[in-house]
Formats: C-alpha cells, sequence, structure tokens
C-alpha cells in the first residue's frame, strides 16, 4: 500500500513526542492500518474522521499515549469500534494479549481483516454486546477510549474481570460528575493528564479499581 510522505512525518514526529522507539515494521504496520482505515471509512463509516492527517493524531497516536500505563498480559477493549486503542497497542506491544469487543459487524470485519493483513498474531476480534460477551477468562485490565460513563463500563463489565482487574477509562475533559456517581464498590486508583501530539483539546485517563 502506497502512503503519502506527510503521513509518515507526522507519524514519525509524533512518536519522537511520545518517546517511542519503534521498529521500520511496527511503523509500517500503523501506516498501513491508517490506509485501511480510510480506504474502509469511505463505504462503512467507521469514524467521523475523514483526514487521515488528522487520523495519526486523532487515532494513532491518541491510542498511543496510553502506553505508559498498560501492563504486559491480557488487555480487552471494550467499544472498540474501528480497533481503537486495540490495534496499535497490539503492534507496539507483542507482549500483549489484547482481545477486541464491538457488536457492530462491519467494524469487527473491519478489524478481522486489519488483523490478517498485518499479522497481529496477539488482537483477537470478538463481535458481542458487551453484557452477552462470555469469555474463556477474565482479564485484569479492560480499556475504553469512547464506550461509555463511567458508572455504565464498569457495571456492564465486571462479569469480564479478575477481582484485581484495573479498568482504563480515556476521556476528554475530566469528568468530575462522571466520578461522583461511581458504583458501589469502585474507586479511583490514579489519574494522568495524557498529552497527545497535534490535539489541542484535554485528555485523560482514568484508572480505576474495585475497593479491596
Amino acid at each position: 500500500m502506497m502512503v503519502n510522505q506527510k503521513l509518515v512525518n507526522l507519524l514519525e514526529q509524533g512518536l519522537k513526542q511520545l518517546e517511542r522507539d519503534v521498529s521500520e515494521r511496527q511503523e509500517r504496520q500503523l501506516l498501513d492500518y491508517l490506509l485501511l482505515l480510510d480506504k474502509w471509512n469511505q463505504a462503512y463509516n467507521l469514524t467521523a474522521i475523514r483526514d487521515p492527517a488528522e487520523m495519526v493524531s486523532r487515532h494513532l497516536l491518541d491510542s498511543l499515549s496510553l502506553l505508559p500505563y498498560v501492563s504486559q498480559g491480557e488487555l480487552l477493549d471494550i467499544g472498540s469500534g474501528a480497533g481503537l486503542p486495540g490495534i496499535p497497542l497490539a503492534i507496539l506491544r507483542p507482549d500483549l494479549d489484547v482481545h477486541s469487543l464491538d457488536s457492530n459487524g462491519k467494524k469487527t470485519r473491519f478489524q478481522f481483516q486489519v488483523k490478517t493483513a498485518l499479522g497481529l498474531s496477539n488482537f483477537s476480534v470478538h463481535q458481542a454486546r458487551v453484557e452477552n460477551f462470555q469469555p474463556t477468562t477474565r482479564s485484569q485490565q479492560l480499556v475504553s477510549r469512547a464506550f461509555a460513563s463511567l458508572r455504565d463500563f464498569l457495571s456492564w463489565t465486571q462479569h469480564l474481570a479478575t477481582q484485581d482487574a484495573r479498568w482504563l477509562a480515556m476521556k476528554g475533559q475530566y469528568p468530575s460528575e462522571e466520578l461522583e456517581d461511581l458504583p458501589a464498590g469502585f474507586e479511583l486508583t490514579a489519574s494522568h493528564k495524557l498529552e497527545v501530539p497535534g490535539q489541542e483539546g484535554q485528555r485523560h485517563l482514568l484508572i480505576l479499581q474495585r475497593q479491596l
């Protein structure tokens, strides 16, 4: 697949700002994913963002800003849509066992196409509603990028998580009102302001766990 130099430069500059060293293969995979997203988006409306240059910041770099807070092992991406943040994380972290969950058939078919085209052996796609999903194992870290309120994210996914699991919720502005409405038995254990290259708006990561 052909990619223009502008996208290459934007991605490389952003990765440098995030202090991420990537191999040539990983950089190629990120760009190939971007091109597939742009191509499929023209027919299937996977994302409201139409400009590939904007996708570099709003999708790729935004997803990768999560990397410092992700532990090795299994990660479950809830309501992943076009595979965000799961696919970029799987590309840069081969030690992760990334599972992507979405109920939309067009979006999960796209993700499976990406998995095949990029050879992502550590990435699995599941099509199901979150409340109906019954995996064989429970996850220690669950992430959502634009899925639901904190209350719904925690409530709907309790059956998918280990007792000591961490919920990583990516948000825009700091969600003070949502934090006042957490389900009983949960607490905020950390919050981080995410600095995403090319983005001016606020981005926050909230990490939540069960009260032990």
